[in-house]
């Protein structure tokens, strides 16, 4: 042992390393403090960050009230207006009465996207757009052209079998109207409240107009002479030729007289709207559309042997 060392040199070294050990236990306890208030820091901004984004999210849409108004019924009623093929008519190869047709086949894909039945109320054609606007159906489907006019009252989906204007008359008469000036001064029918009726209005001059209910009764009276020609769809018309040999469609033409068909609903229903036009699309791009009008047409001439 070295002969100088002392044991207050001893005494010194422990008090100095006991020193020594403390400003590091006093420096690492500062660090820890550091350390956690910098977590608690940040975990505060994060979870700051997620309220603020979890106050900024949307919120889910309500549905509307006519989407509400249809699941809670647990039915979408559609409203229609047979004499109207192959649009809408009434099956007579069954019993009771059953309303069939391509708005028929729409209305049941669009009742299936939605999970529901499908029930359907069948009136006349004016009967049915204030049915609509009433709230007494849900959407009107049958073969509704969207003028400018009903979109003040009411929305419409996205347009579908688009047609032609024409006229129907006696073959006896295939003569005597060729143009549009012909019919200047003519009784001419149509289905009251429809676009054909605004049509004939606006285009044939000094005409008196003959409104019904129904197509297959302005048929009638082109038949029995009271009036001279018949306003009506493309699509609408030919089934009524094939029945009856001693029509045809006249030579006139209307220009920009293109007829869209959609469905109508009433106002401030988007999401049942976009139930609507989503159905719409799948069978136009199917091909179901065509189909259908191809079956129908078909059924519609079965169907007028059967009466």
């Amino acid at each position: 042992m070295n002969q100088h060392f002392r044991k207050s040199d001893g005494d010194d070294f422990t008090r100095e390393v006991r020193i020594m050990m403390m400003k590091h236990s006093k420096a690492w306890k500062a660090a820890a403090l550091g350390l956690a208030a910098m977590a608690a820091f940040t975990l505060a901004g994060c979870g700051g960050s997620a309220d603020k984004a979890a106050s900024s999210k949307p919120q889910t849409q309500k549905e509307s009230p006519l989407m509400q108004k249809i699941k809670k019924e647990g039915k979408l009623v559609v409203g229609t207006a047979s004499g109207y093929p192959p649009y809408e008519f009434v099956d007579t190869s069954v019993g009771e009465k059953k309303v069939i047709g391509i708005d028929m086949e729409l209305a049941q894909k669009v009742a299936d996207k939605l999970g529901v039945k499908l029930e359907v109320q069948d009136m006349n054609f004016q009967a049915l757009l204030t049915s609509l606007t009433s709230g007494k159906v849900d959407i009107a489907i049958a073969g509704i052209n969207p003028t400018d006019e009903r979109k003040k009252s009411m929305d419409f989906s996205n347009n579908y079998l688009p047609t032609e204007q024409l006229v129907i008359i006696k073959k006896a008469d295939a003569d005597k109207y060729k143009k549009v000036e012909d019919l200047y001064g003519k009784t001419i029918g149509v289905q009251k409240s429809t676009t054909q009726e605004a049509l004939a209005k606006e285009k044939i001059k000094d005409a008196k107009i003959v409104g019904l209910a129904h197509v297959p009764e302005v048929v009638l009276e082109l038949k029995h002479g009271k009036v001279d020609g018949l306003v009506v769809e493309g699509i609408v018309g030919q089934q009524y030729l094939i029945f009856n040999d001693d029509l045809m469609f006249s030579d006139i033409k209307f220009p920009n007289a293109v007829k869209n068909s959609a469905a109508a609903i009433q106002k401030g229903n988007e999401d049942v709207l976009a139930i609507v036009n989503e159905v719409i699309k799948e069978n136009t791009d199917n091909g179901n559309f065509k189909k259908w009008t191809e079956e129908y047409s078909k059924k519609a001439v079965a169907n007028a042997d059967n009466k």
